[in-house]
C-alpha cells in the first residue's frame, strides 16, 4: 500500500481511557477489549460528545508497551472506576490515513518510520491510532476501514 505522510500541528484533545502494560502480541486482544470497556463506561456516565476510539502507545522497556486505550471526549473526563481522564499529546506530528483491515496497520507505522529516517525528522517516542466509527459496509469490504496513525515529532 502507498502512503502519503502529512506533517501537522495538533492540540491536546481530552480522552477517557484505561491504562494497560502489554506485550505487542497482546494488542489485537487488549485494544478491542479496552475500547469496549471505555465505550460502555462513557455511555453509562451519560457522556454525550464521545468521539472516535483511540490507542496511544509508549515503549515501557523489557519488550512491553504502556498503552492508553479509550475514546475522545469534548471536555476533561473526571474518571469512573478504572476509566480515567487523559489527553492526546499536543505538538507536531507525522500522520497518515490507513485504509484496510487492522491486521495491516503495521504497514502505516512502517511508512512513518521510513519517512522519519529519510527526512531526518526524529520521532518523540509516542504514537497513536484513531479509529473511525464502525460502518456496516466495512463488514463486506474491509479495504474501506479507516484508521489514522500519528507519531509525535521532536521539535
Amino acid at each position: 500500500m502507498s502512503y502519503t505522510i502529512q506533517v501537522e500541528r495538533i492540540l491536546n484533545r481530552p480522552l477517557a481511557v484505561v491504562r494497560r502494560r502489554v506485550r505487542p502480541g497482546e494488542l489485537s486482544r487488549v485494544v478491542p477489549e479496552a475500547c469496549g470497556l471505555v465505550w460502555k463506561t462513557v455511555k453509562a456516565a451519560d457522556v454525550k460528545d464521545a468521539g472516535r476510539q483511540v490507542a496511544i502507545y509508549r515503549g515501557a522497556g523489557d519488550g512491553l508497551l504502556d498503552i492508553e486505550v479509550g475514546v475522545e471526549v469534548g471536555t476533561a473526563f473526571p474518571g469512573r472506576e478504572e476509566v480515567v481522564g487523559s489527553v492526546l499529546p499536543a505538538g507536531e506530528v507525522a500522520t497518515v490515513a490507513h485504509f484496510g483491515p487492522y491486521q495491516r496497520l503495521g504497514e502505516a507505522h512502517q511508512a512513518i518510520r521510513q519517512w522519519s529516517a529519510a527526512t531526518g525528522r526524529t520521532l518523540a517516542g509516542v504514537n497513536w491510532e484513531l479509529y473511525g466509527h464502525w460502518l456496516e459496509e466495512w463488514n463486506n469490504d474491509p479495504s474501506k476501514i479507516r484508521t489514522d496513525v500519528f507519531y509525535l515529532l521532536k521539535d
